[in-house]
């Protein structure tokens, strides 16, 4: 068969339909009577629908049907992650309770798009107002308005994890560094914006949906409407990028289905660049107030922190799991005595907060790394010599950290030492000063275990099932509960069965999307799960159905499978090429049911579930050269290097990709991006991505440490990238600029908060 598939840089198979205009995105569904809808969003953060006139809506030629709360009083949406004691499990989708701009307060549905937001325009929203509470700290105060009065308090959550007898250890310790950081409320921006097209006929509800987790969808929206399983079918083809964004269904959607039920016809809706702030779930929005414990040698004692997390107006499908994540990842790849962590949500008259890539680890970075930087500075230590004082070597590996983590297997100081070699000073006499920063972090991957899962209140199963197909004609199906998000796993997947079947890529085909045609997955594409959970799957599919093959030429060619061997095609007697029988053969037989042995059924298919012992880790090491005007406070960021280990890379070129895409949505994170909220709830549009001008070269160093949990060895790489460049960019800063170290606390660095800690010295 020539050179192995796992490991080669192959061409991604999903790029040609990409970027030739024939990419399969809800915008390109068409269905015979499609009529559109338009969401009414309210314009107050904070108040009460008293009514909702849609007479002068309904004069509007076109216009179809109006949907407002008292249509659909009951449709609730569930909190899939539970935290202790968490205080709303589910929440409706139209409430005539207002608790943030722009929620859905109406749906006018048209038979055109123009229809649809002309007539919108003409609904009479009548609001009573009151004061708006943004931001946790602030949500928090006495007197602070309450979103749920009945509670007696904004927070929905609040619950410790890690060892009780944390803060002792801090106050014993020989040196302290205590800071408060704030990692500003960010939004996922995917190219493809989210959108519907519902039908509903003979009592069956068909859903086109730009969706990471289309099983999901299915389950939540026959729960919502009362319908059976399997009266709910999901489609989600390629999606264009979700980034944790598209892993639920939301309100809106939800309402575009109920028109659809209304109506009897097809409707479609796609979210409105302008709604982008106003619906799509954003994230972070957290503040830590944190401690670091050293003794006399430099050597970590103890890692305390205290997480206050922004909610929103209500806990979403994840509610305060992100936050928890940060909790449990915040000792990284350092040996501690012991850590801990307090955990908070709270309510805000703000859009509700959900999954960003990288879901709570970016914050745990931030927070950690820049604690020991400043312990290096304090204590005149060199800050990589003292990460590597303190780290977990690879005979420590497995092991469970004090926040109850199982590290699998890795070399922490090796990629720590491998990154310090690649970083090479940028030099320049422009008036610029100039620093360099590190960060370091382990990467919790192949989100899996479904038992873990109920433990933690999360109302999923963790595991993923392949069926592997080979035909007739001796082609290969691969088809996955997974879902393709611009991930490359439609290529990565086809070159495992490839591989591990052992016939050519060109022969395998990759089947996702449809519920109706793949495998139930609980979760679907989030959590850097899809290959080392899915892959799992398929690796295991892969050898059974090889397996079966070389067990049924055995049969025919009356030799023992030890002395077969499967290549180019055909099955033969190693040493003698003459006795040998082709894979269409052997298929063709099977399917009909010829010559099988005593007790084997007819058919070549493989139906596999992998449910993962534990999640899998993978970890990296970055760092940045930056320069800053001290007259403007502009930071630019020059140089990058990452060192990131995801185990066995099935596709490089597909993970180096998802690195580089990763850390320009950090670089975003880091200095320029942020929802901004005025006091009256309002969100200032004004959202500034990243752009080819502020990207350096990035440079990508990918050591393999094999999972010895995964079959195949693979660890997640999906959101690796975007974990480090917030640490190492304020890192950089706070080096470039040593007169305000300690004061590099917030992220996005614009030039207007360094130059305002500058200012202020």
């Amino acid at each position: 068969m020539g050179e192995p598939y796992v490991g080669a840089r192959t061409p991604r198979r999903e790029d040609a339909r990409l970027l030739t205009g024939r990419g399969r995105y809800v915008g390109a569904v068409r269905l015979p009577g499609t009529v559109h809808a338009y969401v009414v969003r309210s314009p107050v953060a904070h108040g009460r629908l008293v009514g909702c006139d849609a007479k002068q809506a309904w004069a509007v030629e076109g216009v179809l049907d109006v949907i407002t709360p008292s249509d659909a009083p009951d449709l609730r949406l569930p909190c899939v992650s539970l935290s202790p004691d968490q205080r709303m499990t589910s929440y409706r989708v139209l409430d005539d309770a207002v608790r943030y701009a722009g929620q859905p307060l109406a749906v006018v549905v048209a038979r055109t798009p123009e229809a649809a937001r002309d007539a919108a325009e003409l609904v009479d929203l009548a609001l009573d107002e009151f004061p708006a509470a943004v931001g946790a700290e602030r949500a928090m105060e006495e007197g602070a308005p309450l979103l749920y009065p009945e509670w007696g308090t904004n927070v929905a959550t609040d619950f410790t994890l890690g060892d009780a007898d944390c803060a002792s250890y801090v106050e014993a310790a020989e040196h302290v560094v205590e800071m408060t950081f704030t990692m500003g409320r960010v939004s996922p921006y995917p190219m493809e914006p989210r959108g519907v097209v519902a039908a509903y006929a003979d009592d069956e509800l068909t859903v086109h949906i730009s969706s990471q987790a289309p099983h999901h969808v299915r389950e939540h929206l026959a729960e919502a409407f009362g319908l059976s399983h399997d009266r709910v079918r999901v489609i989600s083809r390629d999606t264009g990028g979700g980034f944790g964004g598209k892993e639920h269904v939301y309100p809106d959607e939800a309402l575009v289905c109920l028109a659809a039920m209304r109506l009897g016809r097809p409707v479609s809706w796609s979210e409105s660049p302008g709604d982008r702030l106003f619906a799509t779930l954003p994230a972070r929005a957290a503040v830590h107030r944190a401690r670091l414990a050293l003794d006399a040698d430099g050597r970590f004692v103890a890692l305390h922190a205290d997480v206050l997390g922004d909610l929103g107006a209500h806990p979403s499908n994840v509610g305060a799991s992100t936050f928890a994540v940060t909790a449990t990842l915040l000792p990284g790849p350092y040996r501690f005595d012991r850590v801990a962590a307090r955990v908070r949500g709270v309510v805000t008259t703000t859009t509700p907060t959900g999954s960003y890539r990288g879901f709570g680890q970016p914050e745990a970075a931030l927070t950690r790394e820049r604690l020991i930087d400043e312990a290096a500075r304090r204590l005149g230590v060199d800050r990589v010599e003292l990460r590597l004082r303190n780290m977990l070597g690879p005979d420590d590996l497995p092991y469970t950290t004090r926040v109850y983590q199982p590290y699998d297997s890795g070399d922490y100081p090796g990629a720590l030492r491998a990154l310090r070699d690649l970083v090479t000073p940028v030099e320049k006499d422009d008036g610029r000063r100039r620093g360099i920063g590190y960060s370091c972090h382990v990467e919790s991957t192949g989100m899996g275990p479904s038992m873990d899962l109920k433990a933690t209140a999360i109302q999923a199963g963790g595991y993923e099932t392949v069926v592997l197909r080979m035909e007739q004609d001796a082609s290969v199906v691969v088809s996955s509960g997974v879902v393709s998000i611009g991930q490359g796993i439609e290529t990565a997947l086809a070159q495992l069965a490839a591989d591990r079947v052992g016939v050519p890529i060109e022969r395998v085909r990759v089947a996702l999307g449809d519920t109706a045609a793949t495998p139930y997955s609980s979760i679907g594409s989030i959590a850097s799960r899809s290959l080392a959970v899915g892959g799992g799957a398929l690796t295991r599919a892969a050898e059974r159905l090889r397996g079966r093959l070389v067990a049924l030429a055995a049969h025919r060619l009356e030799a023992s499978p030890d002395d077969l061997e499967l290549a180019e095609g055909v099955v033969r007697v190693k040493g003698d090429p003459a006795a040998s029988i082709s894979l269409r053969d052997l298929a063709t037989s099977a399917w009909r049911g010829w010559d099988l042995p005593e007790g084997v059924p007819p058919g070549l298919e493989e139906r596999v579930s992998y449910d993962p012992a534990a999640y899998t880790f993978a970890y990296g090491a970055h760092a940045a050269a930056v320069a800053v005007d001290p007259e403007t406070g502009a930071v630019e960021v020059e140089r990058y290097w990452v060192v990131n280990d995801a185990g066995v890379l099935v596709n490089p070129a597909v993970v180096e990709g998802q690195i580089r895409g990763g850390v320009v949505q950090g670089i975003g994170m880091a200095l320029t991006e942020e929802i901004v909220y005025t006091p009256e709830g309002q969100p200032i549009t004004d959202y500034l991505l990243p752009t080819t001008r502020e990207v350096p070269d990035i440079e990508v160093v990918m050591p393999q440490t094999p999972s010895p949990l995964t079959p195949g060895g693979m660890k997640g790489a999906g959101e690796a990238g975007t974990i480090g460049p917030p640490a190492a960019i304020a890192n950089a800063v706070a080096d470039a600029l040593p007169e305000i170290a300690g004061r590099i606390t917030d992220v996005p660095l614009t030039p207007d908060r360094i130059w305002s800690l500058l200012s202020a010295r």
